[in-house]
């Protein structure tokens, strides 16, 4: 294989991570959206869209040991496909998260919630930016823009904290409540594993940056 043909496909590769990305951000506004809104069409919608995350996370795959095998690439071509191989692994993930949202909104929606949700969505909207701002430093291979977007999953574990010790005294409170105030602490949960493969992805870019592994946050 030339090295243009590398070049060429490096570059597919690169812009099939980023169009998953993008999927996965919709994913996960679509997904606190419809939980808010009750809005099961929409919720449904996300479902049905993850399909084309899976499918992206497999072409990515495949091209990555396709890569491999043919060329044998070394140094920083070969960190790059891994890179790619393992960004894309933790973005189908987050898409699996934010699908595991949507079902909590087709699980609620005809339930009036036990209150207006307030930090939910908030947590949901600092996620999105880390997931965002993480992809830019990926493009970027911004090394302290990363350290920096992974210092931020601090807040979302604070965030997750706050939420279950309210959820929590909801139910000892009225345990008419547990079935709700449950899935709605599972929504917190998956939006805290959301912000750890932030993290992880984070830790990639430094690793395709410099080479070195490193544990971040």
């Amino acid at each position: 294989m030339a090295r243009q043909t590398l070049e060429d496909r490096l570059r597919e590769l690169h812009e099939n991570l980023l169009k998953m990305g993008l999927l996965v951000e919709e994913a996960i506004y679509k997904g606190i959206k419809s939980l808010v809104e009750k809005d099961g069409d929409l919720a449904t919608e996300v479902v049905s869209d993850d399909q084309n995350i899976n499918n992206l996370e497999l072409k990515i795959e495949q091209m990555c040991f396709e890569l491999i095998a043919l060329q044998q690439p070394v140094g920083t071509d070969l960190r790059r496909i891994a890179t790619m191989l393992k960004v894309s692994a933790d973005l189908e993930r987050m898409g699996d998260h934010a699908v595991s949202i949507a079902k909590a909104t087709l699980r609620l929606k005809n339930e009036t919630y036990i209150k207006p949700l307030i930090d939910i969505p908030k947590m949901a909207e600092l996620v999105k930016d880390m997931v965002h701002e993480a992809l830019n430093a990926y493009v970027e291979l911004d090394r302290d823009a990363a350290i920096e977007v992974s210092k931020k999953d601090d807040k979302i574990d604070r965030y997750y904290s706050e939420i279950f010790m309210e959820l929590v005294n909801i139910m000892k409170e009225n345990p008419a409540w547990i079935h709700q105030a449950t899935h709605l602490l599972l929504v917190a949960q998956h939006l805290e594993r959301i912000g750890d493969y932030v993290t992880n992805l984070c830790e990639w870019i430094v690793y395709l940056k410099t080479g070195s592994l490193v544990e971040l946050n």
